[in-house]
């Protein structure tokens, strides 16, 4: 009988069908056993295409039998061809639609807009998760009042903790209240897709996503995983703030992510004791703004402190008090949000049109 050696040398005269290699050189071939009831050659191929692999498999078995020596059987075993791995943006399973909340850069209060939104939308009879992606300064669970940690369900999935009528995870939810986030990029953008991959979300209308300030390394983990929907630039009427407005949008556009809108946080300040309007940051600098790039005016919230007082007692303004005159601000706004977003879906669900022949 001729050696493993021997038949894996033959093999390499076995080219690969349609090409000029051969099935050794291109990894086919895992392993030989040569015994006295005959020759076992296990195949790895590449291609699930079954025409193709018994093309192989008849090769292989002539050019073994031809060999001097050779007796008793010759047995071929395929391993199944790995599936081919899904390429660009994938959906989340269950997820309708995700809508990023981003800034150019901190200190708009995006948090703040972000929580209360997500409130908003599922006030409006929506089932609503929140993903607080702001790894190093995660703020949601302090403005949701969750003391709670991150429990692991079934396959070690993670599970959201339900808080106010919405499921929420961040990375606040695995440390002690002081302790500091000193990671690299790469194990950023890891945690950045667990949250996306790996967490029980359900079902879900609206998955909101609180991202960091500016374009770094969560917003290209997160263009590069999923698609999403819509994206909302927060911004305060500061020319510093604007600045950044239009890199915020840019970074939309060039992951082909439609701008659902900006929304200008601190627009105006409402003293409580008299109520009288003061534009401490100038005032409809974002109106101006969203003109000028072409994309909708979600809203205007004022510097309010009862906004700032719920968020730090952990129960959000929407939720505190949904009658207050920013709870109904907020709910238009997340109003004008599932316009846009069916609007999305729509444009992304229509056909292409057609171009006629000549």
């Amino acid at each position: 009988m001729p050696t493993p050696q021997d038949i894996l040398e033959r093999l390499k005269r076995v080219p690969y069908p349609g090409y000029s290699r051969d099935i050794v050189s291109f990894g086919m071939v895992k392993d030989i056993e040569v015994s006295s009831s005959g020759v076992t050659i296990h195949l790895a191929p590449s291609t699930a295409q079954p025409e193709i692999l018994r093309q192989i498999e008849d090769a292989v078995r002539t050019a073994v039998a031809a060999m001097p020596g050779v007796g008793g059987t010759i047995e071929i075993v395929s391993s199944a061809a790995p599936p081919p791995r899904p390429r660009g943006p994938q959906p989340i399973p269950g997820v309708a639609s995700i809508v990023a909340v981003a800034s150019g850069k901190g200190g708009v209060g995006k948090s703040t807009v972000a929580t209360n939104l997500a409130l908003a939308l599922a006030s409006l009879s929506s089932t609503v998760g929140l993903l607080d992606a702001d790894v190093y300064g995660p703020s949601v669970p302090l403005m949701l009042g969750i003391d709670a940690k991150v429990r692991a369900g079934e396959d070690r999935k993670l599970v959201p903790v339900e808080q106010h009528g919405i499921r929420a995870i961040s990375m606040g939810m695995f440390l002690g209240e002081h302790t500091p986030v000193i990671w690299r990029g790469p194990m950023v953008t890891k945690l950045v897709t667990e949250f996306l991959r790996n967490v029980v979300w359900g079902e879900l209308d609206v998955l909101v996503i609180d991202l960091p300030p500016g374009t770094g390394d969560v917003q290209l983990t997160l263009t590069q995983q999923v698609p999403i929907t819509g994206g909302v630039i927060v911004t305060t009427p500061q020319d510093v703030a604007l600045a950044d407005v239009r890199r915020g949008v840019q970074m939309f556009r060039q992951v082909h992510a439609p701008v659902l809108g900006v929304i200008e946080n601190m627009s105006f300040h409402i003293c409580p004791g008299c109520g009288e309007r003061a534009e401490l940051f100038a005032h409809g600098r974002g109106a101006e703004m969203a003109r000028s790039l072409g994309v909708p005016l979600l809203g205007e919230i004022p510097l309010v402190r009862a906004i700032r007082e719920a968020g730090d007692h952990g129960v959000p303004l929407v939720a505190a008090d949904p009658a207050h005159p920013q709870s109904r601000a907020f709910r238009e706004i997340a109003e004008r949000v599932l316009v846009y977003l069916a609007e999305a879906r729509r444009t992304a669900a229509a056909p292409s049109p057609t171009v006629p022949s000549a």
